[in-house]
């Protein structure tokens, strides 16, 4: 796979996309150089923190966030990989971020950020900017601290200069402490100001969250049955059968847990679901862990078929021309979590439209019967997210550059001096007024791995990380094995 990947992007690298006028096209790497620009534009001089969002006049949120602040030093490190900054000018920009990030409010000796801070001095959020008077917690995510361990294990192993520095606040981050034994997983989030009300857990294993068990068990600081505390998909009796479709599976014990390693069949495969049927649930790990190799039986099946589902969404079923669905801009103003609905387990439907059209296949047996899928004219007001086309770069490397190709050229402000906007509904072409730091971090990850042989990869997953993570992750079979 890896071998085709880098032949197919060395015969496509010249033209991968237009910007409005068949003049001008952009390259990969002119999308990581623009991409590296939004970052320099919405990161504080000062500080080194990123803002959490970028709009196109230039102007930024207040808030950043952890997994803001590690995007921001992985994509760093891919910047300087690329040629686009000095190692000098790397040096500096994250000795900055190491500093802010040494002086930030932690709780108490766990090594945990909290989730939010205003990236202009690093200072802890009490309100939601610009609302000082509504209700506001401070929380401790798990995910997001994980993601913030990445970039600070990237840094340490790749910034000699720095490797002291962020080491040291890598090693202080005890994920462990989010560990629920008698749940055998972790919290979404703690709340210090009111721990009965940290909501437990994150329940599926196709999730961006499973990076936490990930860095947890390598370090030994989860057991390593808690990998197999997450469902596959929910099981397949009649008490689940409010899913809009039956899994098909068997159960399999790995460390003594029983795992249900049930999967959705879909256009002829089957998949293993994520809660929203989105891309970066299931591929965001994927940048930093070489998931495809160390568990060629579950993620190295599931990964492709995933790209695949998204593809044919997007191409067929809601026949939209385009395709990538995940969490985005709603492009005329806020926020969304759209998904592909026949490969997610949510009830109520992730769905690729603001009209929320969604699919019911039933659960035979169980009193429910299907219902006719929905044609595409049905879809209407698609949302589009490039970061998730970026995401399946590796397994549809042709799929994915005319995706990014048809999103540059047929909607004219899509791309610009600072790369893709976030998304676009389809129907409109409204394109959204911003750039989120977490989705330009995917997408800087996604391009620098293809440009620079996995640099990230590498970067992350070294003999530490897969010592201790390979071994449990390398054993299992998903039910996306099979075919239906």
């Amino acid at each position: 796979m890896r071998s085709r990947t880098i032949a197919v992007l060395t015969a496509m690298l010249v033209l991968i996309g237009a910007t409005g006028s068949s003049a001008e096209t952009v390259s990969l790497r002119d999308v990581a150089q623009r991409t590296w620009d939004s970052f320099d534009a919405m990161t504080d001089t000062d500080s080194g923190l990123p803002a959490d969002v970028l709009n196109a006049d230039g102007t930024t949120s207040v808030q950043t966030s952890t997994t803001n602040i590690g995007a921001y030093m992985w994509s760093a490190v891919t910047a300087q990989r690329l040629g686009f900054i000095s190692k000098h000018e790397l040096v500096t920009r994250l000795s900055r971020t190491l500093t802010t990030l040494e002086h930030m409010e932690r709780y108490r000796d766990t090594g945990q950020y909290y989730n939010w801070y205003d990236h202009r001095d690093g200072s802890k959020l009490t309100y939601w900017p610009p609302s000082p008077n509504d209700e506001f917690h401070p929380i401790l995510s798990s995910v997001d601290n994980g993601w913030l361990a990445v970039g600070l294990h990237i840094v340490q192993r790749s910034v000699p200069a720095l490797e002291r520095r962020a080491g040291a606040l890598y090693k202080a981050m005890n994920f462990g402490f989010y560990y629920v034994p008698d749940r055998n997983r972790v919290l979404f989030h703690y709340r210090p100001d009111d721990p009965a009300a940290s909501p437990c857990c994150y329940d599926t294993v196709v999730s961006e969250s499973r990076i936490v068990d990930y860095i947890g068990i390598a370090r030994g600081q989860l057991p390593q049955k808690e990998y197999y505390g997450r469902w596959r998909s929910f099981p397949d009796d009649c008490g689940w059968n409010w899913q809009e479709t039956k899994p098909i599976g068997t159960t399999r014990t790995y460390f003594g847990v029983p795992v249900f390693e049930g999967a959705y069949p879909y256009n002829g495969t089957l998949v293993t679901p994520s809660w929203g049927g989105s891309m970066f649930e299931a591929l965001m790990p994927d940048l930093f862990v070489p998931e495809e190799s160390w568990a060629p039986n579950s993620w190295g099946v599931n990964h492709p078929v995933t790209v695949q589902a998204q593809i044919h969404h997007g191409m067929v079923d809601a026949g939209y021309g385009v395709w990538g669905f995940s969490p985005s801009n709603t492009p005329e103003g806020g926020y969304g979590g759209y998904g592909v609905d026949a490969i997610g387990m949510d009830p109520n439907g992730s769905t690729s439209n603001e009209d929320h059209t969604t699919v019911d296949h039933g659960f035979a047996g169980c009193g429910r019967d299907p219902q006719p899928d929905p044609p595409p004219t049905a879809y209407t007001n698609g949302v589009v997210t490039p970061h998730a086309a970026f995401l399946g770069l590796r397994y549809a490397p042709e799929a994915t550059l005319a995706d990014v190709n048809a999103l540059a050229d047929r909607f004219p402000d899509m791309y610009g001096k600072w790369g893709f906007r976030d998304s676009v509904n389809v129907q409109t072409g409204t394109v959204s007024g911003s750039y989120l730091s977490l989705d330009q971090g995917m997408i800087m990850a996604a391009v620098g791995n293809a440009l620079a042989g996995d640099v990230l990869r590498k970067a992350f997953a070294g003999p530490d990380i897969e010592r201790g993570l390979r071994p449990v992750i390398g054993i299992e079979q998903f039910g996306a094995s099979g075919s239906p």
